[in-house]
């Protein structure tokens, strides 16, 4: 059962919207779609409210922003990134970074609808009724596995360079950070790659924050500014810095888990630069050993 309740707007409003919403899908579903071309253009309407010619002529400078070709992401930086399918989302992911600092994003009414249709051409998988809010970032988009009844509040990081899954009515608050990768104690370059998972209804509550490779299990909650580097067992509460389970939900348990972290696979680790060691050694120390 939700809390929350319908709301209506104007029935004019709501035709135009549902309007714009088919013909992007429409676009998007068309393999002769260009997606930059695309992408320019709704922004050229939704920011500056004329064609995109028009803008190139009048504000060279602000035309040329629109289209994805003309920009980089921190990802292509990466050694990491998969070149040829970054190249597909790039655009996408342009449109739905700009597009939330529009009207149109910031109406859910808009900006839900139009989210959850380009996660299905972004995301690795995206399930049924998946709600986004504005602000959300990802690495590359494509390593995103998201289930059904997934909600994401306002200014969520979801770094997925190595992967993240949202299993099904998971729920991320808003300032939220999941990683996927991690950097070593001594040299920045030497990066591990491990996969994140948020099992089916777990909670990450606000400002709170997931390292790498932790399993979050089914129905596990993650406290208010709380810092997790590992597992949360099914039901489990953890908070803290870092996170210790310290209550468990009092609710009768399932048959079987879609997430357990006590037998749910773990991801070993993958390096992101061929430069350095698989794994890396331990890289520190207790204070007083081997002090100088």
């Amino acid at each position: 059962m939700t809390w929350l309740k319908p709301v209506q707007i104007d029935a004019d409003a709501q035709a135009a919207y549902n309007e714009f919403l088919r013909d992007l899908e429409a676009r998007l579903a068309d393999p002769a779609t260009d997606r930059n071309v695309l992408a320019r253009e709704v922004l050229a309407q939704a920011m500056y409210g004329r064609e995109y010619g028009q803008l190139l002529a009048d504000a060279p400078l602000a035309a040329l922003n629109l289209d994805a070709r003309n920009v980089t992401f921190e990802a292509e930086y990466y050694m990491v990134t998969d070149a040829e399918r970054f190249a597909r989302v790039k655009p996408l992911l342009w449109l739905w970074k700009n597009l939330d600092l529009t009207p149109v994003g910031q109406n859910p009414v808009t900006g839900i609808p139009t989210r959850r249709l380009l996660a299905g051409y972004i995301f690795r998988r995206v399930g049924r009724d998946f709600k986004c809010w504005q602000n959300v970032e990802f690495s590359v988009g494509y390593n995103m596995e998201v289930g059904d009844n997934v909600v994401v509040h306002r200014h969520v990081l979801l770094d997925d360079i190595g992967g993240i899954e949202l299993h099904d009515y998971a729920s991320l608050s808003d300032y939220v950070n999941v990683y996927s990768h991690t950097h070593s104690v001594l040299d920045g370059p030497d990066v591990t790659l491990r996969k994140t998972v948020i099992g089916r209804g777990a909670r990450i509550t606000y400002h709170s924050t997931v390292l790498a490779g932790s399993v979050v299990s089914d129905d596990a909650m993650l406290a208010t500014h709380a810092l997790l580097r590992g597992d949360i067992p099914p039901h489990g509460i953890a908070m803290g810095l870092p996170a210790r389970v310290t209550r468990f939900k009092d609710r009768p348990r399932p048959e079987a888990y879609v997430v357990d972290s006590r037998t749910y696979p773990h991801d070993a680790g993958r390096k992101a630069n061929p430069a350095f060691p698989d794994p890396t050694p331990n890289q520190s120390r207790l204070p007083g050993e081997g002090d100088l």
